[in-house]
């Protein structure tokens, strides 16, 4: 069975609230080594079957009609196992 991860975060520029709420934690538990936090989502789907190439094709069809907003986010995807 086919499977991919898609991986999303706000493009560079864009503020991510979660990031800082996270990075003011870790400051505040004395990790201050920490530069940066970004937050992201990260979707693993599962495929009944199909070529990589189909699969691509239908996952940046999902990511462009409803899983990304385009204005402030970016995505890429990892291919699981064939």
């Amino acid at each position: 069975m086919p499977r991919a991860r898609v991986l999303i975060q706000n493009k560079p520029g864009v503020f991510d609230p979660e990031g800082k709420v996270v990075h003011t934690g870790l400051e505040r538990l004395g990790h201050g080594q920490v530069d940066q936090v970004r937050v992201g989502k990260v979707i693993d789907l599962h495929f009944e079957s199909g070529t990589r190439e189909e699969i691509a094709a239908e996952i940046d069809q999902m990511c462009s009609e409803f899983l990304v907003n385009p204005v402030i986010e970016d995505y890429t995807v990892e291919f699981l196992d064939e």
